[in-house]
């Protein structure tokens, strides 16, 4: 294999900082394991997407993620166009080093060093599915966005705020966590206009709606047992018309998967979901708030190749 196909593309800042102080060590062992390779670093939001891209024009084969699951969101993003892959046989790694890194609880993604390494060696991968959302930008133009884990709509969107304008010097898990009490304390419950397929087509009040293709979020939390990256379809939680009280007894629930044991979740799944609603009503896509309802999402099918354990 030609290492100099390979671009590590780097998030220094994820994991509150401690990418960059890791790199170092990652780089003496990738150069060790596999050659010399391309290294870009991102310095702000968005340029995961840009680097990719660049990548690609300049011939990488392999584009491997060192940072968190909101940096390889944007590293999809620019793999990925409105008709699918940009270049065939673009392989993607990933390395987890991010806050909350859920998509490594879905898939086997290498923690492990050295075994991600072997696994870019021998170029084992595992086809998974993507969602696909279009949604309205800040200046009110229509966009698309991809997502590999969990986007949500409610609380999700407010945790996501929060764990991205302050510390998370406490760990992915505890900063979660953190935020989370939080925003339970300060969001209102929103009604909103939801649409699963031509199966469901209701006005419903919630505290949160998740469309899953893997099923964890938010640091650990098992939003959706039983879903998986690439069966066709999403599974989506609707977390509805709980009080406070209700919401911190269960709070636990989202955590130990019996999330689907409460008599105010709803359980769906399908291939194409719509979202709106006369509140504001943020949105989380892989970690990341972005944007806010409507949405429209449809799933696309075995749209990107992972390398992993098989």
């Amino acid at each position: 294999m030609e290492s100099k196909k390979i671009t590590f593309i780097v998030n220094p800042n994820s994991s509150n900082g401690a990418t960059g102080r890791q790199w170092p060590r990652i780089r003496a062992k990738a150069r060790e394991r596999l050659g010399q390779f391309k290294t870009l670093i991102t310095i702000g939001r968005g340029d995961a997407t840009l680097l990719a891209r660049r990548a690609i024009l300049s011939g990488a084969e392999i584009i491997v993620c060192v940072g968190g699951d909101g940096t390889f969101n944007e590293i999809i993003n620019g793999v990925v166009n409105e008709e699918g892959l940009i270049e065939q046989g673009v392989l993607l790694g990933f390395i987890p080093r991010g806050t909350g890194c859920d998509l490594a609880r879905s898939i086997p993604v290498q923690r492990d060093l050295d075994r991600a390494l072997d696994n870019i060696l021998t170029r084992r991968i595992r086809w998974i599915d993507l969602g696909k959302l279009k949604h309205r930008d800040d200046n009110g133009h229509e966009s698309y966005r991809y997502f590999h884990n969990v986007m949500s709509f409610g609380l999700g969107g407010e945790v996501d705020e929060r764990v991205n304008r302050t510390t998370k010097v406490f760990g992915g898990f505890m900063s979660f966590v953190l935020a989370t009490l939080i925003s339970i304390l300060s969001f209102k419950r929103k009604r909103i206009r939801l649409s699963v397929d031509n199966c469901f087509d209701e006005e419903v009040r919630i505290w949160n709606v998740a469309v899953a293709n893997g099923q964890y979020h938010g640091g650990g939390m098992w939003v959706a047992p039983g879903a998986v990256l690439n069966d066709g379809l999403f599974h989506v939680t609707v977390i509805g018309d709980m009080n406070l009280a209700e919401v911190l007894w269960n709070l636990r629930n989202l955590y130990n998967g019996r999330v689907y044991g409460l008599e105010k979740v709803v359980k769906l799944t399908g291939r194409r979901i719509k979202a709106s609603s006369s509140q504001t009503v943020l949105m989380d896509v892989d970690g990341e708030q972005v944007s806010r309802l409507p949405v429209e999402i449809e799933i696309v099918p075995s749209a990107i190749p992972i390398i992993c354990d098989v």
